[in-house]
């Protein structure tokens, strides 16, 4: 009933003496984060698509789908910016399962925290190195950010995080965009205080300092649906929603305000091949309302080489051992269909 405290691990300035970026990786971020950026603040009309597996739970896997990934931003520069999804923690709602890579660099083997973040951050500079895209990760515990600050230009917040106050000041005091999802309960009240948190600048206790931040401006919203009290699927990307989301983000001094629409989670039911059908209806949406094709700056898809998902195990190459993924053909002409909508 106490805690074990088995292993202290290196400070995040010691994982990243270790691991360092090189030169070329640093000026590729830096260009990455610009291009993001203006998405997010207006001054670009460019198409955000926030794609890859559900978990990255294998680097030669996840390296190999980057790569195709890096391919087609080449064909869909002009209209579309992709960032992979590089989700190096698994947040479970019950404890149980697979936490990620972080936890368990081997999913088939005990948890292993030290090789975990060195895997992690060896995973998202290889990808970089090899593809000149820089990623997406989720922040499941505001104390890791730093081992990988250096590297994301993009952090999501989950649905069960958003709430969370030491989540909410840790992305005041990021300088890349921040997204924090609604709650699984669904109210846009709830996830709108959390970007009025994240906006503002705070004093806190962090990693056993005391800081202080100056709030960041690049924060927003994401809509992954929600569940009701019986457990069932309500969707929140419908035209209605994104009206309802418009004005209640008028009615807040808010900077930047702008909104992505997560196609899976609660809003498909976890039924991966609906992405296909919500992001199309997103952009349809976008196209009849001017207010909300300024608001909503794009979309996250949940994408591997194999489409579904398989139990830890059974070694299906390029399939997610967490949630089911479109494999890549249907991702590919997802993909165009955006370029083409946009």
């Amino acid at each position: 009933m106490s805690f074990d405290f088995m292993k202290k691990l290196p400070t995040p300035e010691e994982i990243r003496a270790a691991y360092p970026m090189s030169e070329q990786a640093k000026a590729v971020k830096s260009e990455r984060d610009r291009m993001i950026r203006e998405i997010i603040t207006g001054e670009s009309d460019k198409f955000l698509v926030i794609i890859g597996p559900c978990s990255a739970d294998n680097e030669d896997a996840v390296c190999d789908y980057i790569n195709r990934l890096a391919d087609i931003q080449k064909t869909v520069s002009d209209k579309l910016v992709l960032v992979p999804r590089i989700y190096t923690n698994k947040p479970r709602t019950t404890g149980e399962g697979y936490k990620g890579i972080l936890h368990q660099p081997d999913p088939e083997k005990a948890p292993d925290l030290l090789n975990g973040l060195i895997a992690i951050r060896k995973m998202h500079m290889r990808a970089i190195n090899e593809t000149g895209l820089t990623a997406a990760d989720e922040m499941l515990y505001p104390e890791n950010w730093r081992y990988l600050s250096d590297i994301l230009s993009y952090v999501a917040v989950g649905a069960r995080s958003v709430e969370n106050q030491q989540h909410r000041l840790t992305i005041s005091g990021i300088d890349v965009p921040a997204g924090m999802k609604n709650p699984t309960s669904g109210d846009f009240s709830v996830m709108l205080n959390s970007v009025v948190a994240a906006q503002g600048g705070h004093h806190f206790i962090y990693r056993n300092w005391e800081v202080k931040t100056d709030g960041n401006p690049l924060t927003h919203v994401i809509l992954r649906g929600a569940v009701n009290k019986h457990g069932n699927s309500i969707p929140n990307y419908h035209y209605e929603d994104l009206q309802r989301l418009l004005e209640m983000y008028s009615a807040r001094n808010l900077e930047n305000p702008a909104a992505l629409v997560d196609a899976n989670h609660s809003n498909s039911g976890k039924q991966h091949m609906e992405q296909i059908r919500i992001v199309k209806e997103v952009l349809h949406s976008r196209k009849a309302s001017h207010d909300i094709h300024k608001l909503v700056k794009g979309v996250m898809i949940e994408s591997y080489i194999e489409g579904g998902c398989q139990k830890v195990g059974e070694h299906v190459y390029g399939k997610s051992i967490t949630d089911p993924c479109l494999g890549w053909e249907d991702s590919v002409e997802l993909m165009k269909m955006i370029a083409d909508l946009c």
